[in-house]
């Protein structure tokens, strides 16, 4: 027996690929990776043809699922978020620390959205997706698009840098007040600007730093690679860390904080935050971000 999921590709302003544009729109495929699995294996028909990773989509096509039924997702997720925002056309949620925004395991916050968000209304509604990524461990917002059209423009955003960023960190030794740090992370340049909110003295660590991010670009591990860089490594970092300093048990001190864009559809600008963990506070507890 097969599990047979059909969408009816709306009006597209312009031809995209099927590996791009069918992210999300099955409830069985919510990544990238799992629409390519599919399309290897020749689940896919688009207009009745065997679909490929090379196959465009202009826009009115059926584009027909055929999933084996041992290939099919019978549990569902139990996963509580906190939604920060929400409409038609996205969501923003708080990430918890300790679990991957998305990949090939189960526990993924890509697998829990479905089960914390309200169905889109309009034509072209989606499986929710995230649209940018935070490491396993850390904490903060992350923003969804819940439409195709909507992962594209986000997607975009993201891609001319139109999404402005802030991240907190705890940071280990006496830093300079303010700074700007640019190297070269897997042969591409990246940037960060950071600003030291409070400093508290420890025993083990003889200083600790509230310092505010900016990153410029979105490099892989980027602001954590940067803080190393300029020997002041997060707290808890157990990867870019010094290991006379390395924090175990207690997570990374780092927290996406906030993003601030213009929504592409309604033209409202957007601050949204995700306040900051109680473990901060621990630390800084006379602090108001």
């Amino acid at each position: 027996m097969k599990t047979t999921q059909t969408h009816i590709v709306p009006s597209l302003n312009q031809t995209i690929r099927l590996q791009e544009y069918g992210v999300g729109i099955f409830d069985t495929i919510a990544t990238k990776s799992a629409l390519k699995k599919v399309l290897k294996k020749q689940f896919i028909t688009v207009n009745g043809s065997i679909a490929s990773t090379s196959t465009f989509i202009k826009g009115g096509e059926t584009i027909v699922l055929n999933l084996p039924e041992n290939n099919t997702i019978n549990n569902k997720l139990k996963l509580k978020l906190d939604v920060l925002f929400e409409d038609n056309y996205l969501a923003v949620i708080h990430k918890p620390a300790g679990i991957l925004v998305s990949g090939n395991t189960f526990k993924t916050i890509a697998n829990a959205l479905s089960q914390n968000l309200k169905p889109s209304t309009l034509d072209d509604a989606t499986q929710p997706q995230p649209v940018h990524r935070l490491d396993y461990a850390t904490t903060g917002i992350l923003l969804i698009g819940k439409t195709s059209s909507s992962i594209r423009a986000l997607n975009n955003l993201f891609k001319t840098r139109a999404i402005i960023k802030s991240y907190y960190a705890i940071t280990i030794g006496n830093m300079s007040n303010n700074g700007s740090i640019t190297t070269n992370i897997d042969d591409k340049t990246s940037h960060s600007d950071y600003q030291v909110c409070q400093t508290v003295i420890s025993k083990r660590f003889e200083t600790l730093n509230l310092v505010k991010l900016n990153p410029k670009t979105g490099r892989r591990h980027q602001l954590r690679k940067h803080l190393f860089s300029i020997g002041h490594p997060i707290l808890g970092d157990q990867t870019y860390g010094f290991e006379s300093l390395i924090l175990k048990g207690k997570g990374l001190y780092l927290h996406a904080y906030s993003l601030a864009f213009t929504h592409p559809f309604t033209n409202t600008h957007l601050v949204l935050t995700s306040q900051l963990p109680k473990r901060f506070t621990k630390i800084f507890p006379d602090f108001k971000a």
